[in-house]
């Protein structure tokens, strides 16, 4: 899974930021796509982008205008994830501690499977590879995986970790 949230260029102020995009993969247990989400999610206490976000992720005012705010969009995701044995991976930990504020922002009660079903493929990733620093465009040049889509556009970083969880996954220690 990865997520955009609103940012500016000057100073990204973490409290200000709303997640503006969702996208996920789903994986079977042999490491094949099966199933794909996305969704724009309409910001909602500052309502409008920065050009700099508008650039940066190539998601437009209109789309974001005409999503679901994120309670809505949130529920679609988690009933898309459904129940059962299942891992979210994301890169790094920015976009479990961004669900976990716009819940609060909400009023929402953060799921705690999400928590506890969690995998941080970038700490896991450094540690295989024996690097302290890396990000996902650094691992996809050391798996030999050309990048796909557009950078932080969600789907698109969600088909690229997709893509090294497949790569990778079997090489890391269970659990």
């Amino acid at each position: 899974m990865d997520l955009e949230a609103s940012c500016w260029e000057a100073a990204w102020v973490r409290h200000r930021m709303e997640t503006i995009e969702i996208g996920a993969v789903r994986l079977d247990g042999s490491l094949q796509v099966v199933d794909e989400f996305d969704s724009f999610v309409r910001p909602v206490a500052f309502p409008r982008l920065s050009s700099f976000c508008r650039k940066l992720t190539s998601i437009t005012q209109e789309q974001v205008d005409a999503a679901d705010t994120f309670p809505k969009a949130f529920a679609r995701f988690v009933t898309w994830m459904g129940s059962g044995p299942r891992r979210l991976v994301t890169w790094g930990a920015f976009d479990l501690g961004q669900l976990r504020m716009d819940c609060e922002r909400h009023g929402m009660v953060f799921p705690a499977h999400l928590e506890r079903d969690h995998l941080n493929l970038k700490t896991a990733f450094g540690k295989w590879k024996g690097l302290k620093r890396v990000g996902m465009p650094e691992a996809m040049d050391l798996l030999d995986l050309p990048p796909l889509g557009h950078a932080h556009r969600g789907i698109d970083d969600a088909r690229n970790l997709a893509r090294i969880v497949q790569v990778t996954l079997p090489h890391l220690p269970a659990g």
